[in-house]
C-alpha cells in the first residue's frame, strides 16, 4: 500500500506539473493506444502502460500495434468505419494528413495548456500546432548523427578516437574501410547509402544546406532545391556509390542491418535506433556528430513521433485519454522511453542533464537539436518515395543528376499543393 501511494502521489504530482485539469475517468475503463511495430519503443510502451495502470486500477490500456508499411492505411481505416484508438501515435510528418481526414481532435488547452507546452518542450513541438491548436505531444524527439564501427576502423588504419569532422575525412575513411571482391561487388560499405532510411533527410535538410541552399522556402511550401546547391548536394551523395564506391543502394538490402552485421564501418541514423544497437556484441561502435563541410557549416535534422487523441474518441474514454496521454508526455515517462527506446526526452529539463550532455553516445544528438531543421511535410511518405526515386533514377538508370533534381522538384512541388486546403 505504501509503495502504491507514493507511485500515485508521484502520478499525480506530474499531472499536476502539466495541467490543472481535473480528470475523472469513469470506473473500469478501456482505452486502446496504437502505434507501428519497432520492437523497442512496443516494449517501452508495454512499460509506461503497466506503470500508468498500477496508478490507475480504475482504467485499462489496450495497446495495439501495426508493421510500419501498414499502419497510416489501418489509422484511417479505423477512422471511416468509426472504430480505432483512443490514442495514437503519428509521425509528425502526418498531421495535416491526419487533420485533414477527421482523425485527430485538437488537444484541450485546459488539460495541455500552450504556455507550459511552448516553455518545457523543446523548440520543435510547434510542428504540431495548428491555427491555435495542438494536436498531439511527443514523448521524446530525434536527431541524426554519424555512427561507426570501431573495429573496422582499426583494421583499416584509423583511430576509432577520432571519427570523421568533416566531410572529406568522411569519404577519405569510408575509402579505407569499403572491401570489394574480384569481380568488383561490395562485401563491406565504408559507410551506407539509403534512401529509404535517413539519407533522403541528410540531403535534404543537411547536405544542401552545406552546399549554399536550402530545401524549401515559403514556411516549406515552396520547393528550392531545384537549384545549384541541391544538385552538387546530389551529386556529392551519389558519387559516393557511382564514384568513391564507398557503399551501394540496396546493400545488405537496409542500412541498418548493414551495420549491425558489421558490413559497415558507418551509417548516418538517429537516436530511435540506439535500442537496437545496443545489442550488438561482436564489436564496439561509436557515435559522433554529423560532419561539417569546409566551411564548417553544420546542419541536422530533428522530428519525432507524437501521441494525439482519436476525434471519435469522447465521454469517459476521452476523460482516460487526457489522463494517459499526460503520462506518457511527463519527465518520468521520457525517463523510460530513454532507457528502452534511446530516444531523447521532449522536455528540456529532461533532456538537458548534466548526465546526457557528458554522455558520449547522447551528447552528439543533444548538440545536433541545437542547430537541427524540422521539415514541415505535409505527405510524408510520397516526399521520402520521392527523394528515393530521384536518387534511383540517377544510381540504376543513368539519368543525370540536374535532370532527376529538377524532375523531384516539380514532382514534390504537387504533392505539398496537392496537400493544401
Amino acid at each position: 500500500m505504501e509503495a502504491y501511494m507514493r507511485r500515485a502521489t508521484l502520478f499525480a504530482g506530474l499531472v499536476a506539473g502539466f495541467s490543472t485539469f481535473a480528470f475523472n475517468a469513469a470506473q473500469a475503463v478501456e482505452i486502446e493506444y496504437w502505434q507501428y511495430v519497432f520492437d523497442t519503443r512496443v516494449k517501452a510502451m508495454d512499460e509506461l502502460i503497466a506503470e500508468f495502470q498500477k496508478a490507475n486500477p480504475d482504467i485499462t490500456v489496450k495497446q495495439v500495434t501495426f508493421p510500419y508499411a501498414d499502419y497510416q492505411t489501418r489509422v484511417i481505416a479505423a477512422n471511416l468505419s468509426g472504430k480505432g484508438p483512443d490514442v495514437m501515435q503519428l509521425f509528425y510528418g502526418w498531421l495535416d494528413k491526419f487533420a485533414a481526414g477527421g482523425i485527430l481532435q485538437p488537444l484541450p488547452a485546459d488539460a495541455f495548456p500552450h504556455d507550459k507546452i511552448e516553455s518545457e518542450f523543446f523548440p520543435i513541438v510547434s510542428a504540431m500546432k495548428r491555427g491555435d491548436d495542438y494536436y498531439g505531444l511527443p514523448t521524446a524527439v530525434r536527431s541524426l548523427a554519424l555512427f561507426y564501427n570501431k573495429k573496422l576502423f582499426t583494421e583499416a588504419g584509423l583511430d576509432p578516437a577520432n571519427p570523421p569532422k568533416t566531410l572529406d575525412e568522411f569519404v577519405a575513411a569510408a575509402e579505407k574501410i569499403a572491401k570489394h571482391d574480384a569481380a568488383g561487388n561490395l562485401t563491406v560499405a565504408g559507410s551506407t547509402l539509403d534512401m529509404g532510411g535517413q539519407d533522403h533527410q541528410w540531403w535534404r535538410e543537411v547536405l544542401i544546406r552545406q552546399f549554399g541552399g536550402e530545401p524549401y522556402t515559403d514556411n516549406d511550401q515552396k520547393v528550392a532545391y531545384n537549384s545549384e546547391a541541391g544538385v552538387q548536394a546530389l551529386k556529392f551523395y551519389t558519387s559516393l556509390q557511382l564514384e568513391k564506391k564507398i557503399g551501394q543502394v540496396g546493400f545488405m538490402d537496409e542500412g541498418q542491418a548493414a551495420f549491425r552485421a558489421g558490413k559497415a564501418g558507418m551509417t548516418i541514423d538517429g537516436t530511435f535506433r540506439l535500442g537496437s544497437f545496443r545489442t550488438i556484441k561482436d564489436f564496439e561502435w561509436g557515435v559522433t556528430e554529423l560532419p561539417t563541410n569546409d566551411k564548417n557549416i553544420r546542419s541536422n535534422y530533428a522530428s519525432y513521433f507524437a501521441n494525439g487523441i482519436s476525434a471519435k474518441t469522447s465521454g469517459e474514454e476521452l476523460e482516460a485519454s487526457k489522463k494517459f496521454l499526460a503520462y506518457i508526455s511527463s519527465p518520468e515517462a521520457m525517463a523510460i522511453w530513454l532507457k528502452t527506446v534511446g530516444e531523447l526526452p521532449a522536455r528540456r529539463a529532461a533532456a538537458l542533464t548534466e548526465e546526457n550532455l557528458k554522455d558520449p553516445v547522447y551528447a552528439p544528438f543533444l548538440k545536433g537539436l541545437e542547430y537541427a531543421h524540422t521539415t514541415l511535410f505535409k505527405d510524408e511518405a510520397a516526399q521520402r518515395q520521392n527523394a528515393i526515386d530521384m536518387t534511383n533514377r540517377i544510381l540504376l538508370e543513368g539519368q543525370s543528376v540536374e535532370d532527376s533534381v529538377k524532375q523531384a522538384a516539380g514532382a514534390e512541388q504537387e504533392i505539398i499543393d496537392a496537400a493544401k486546403p
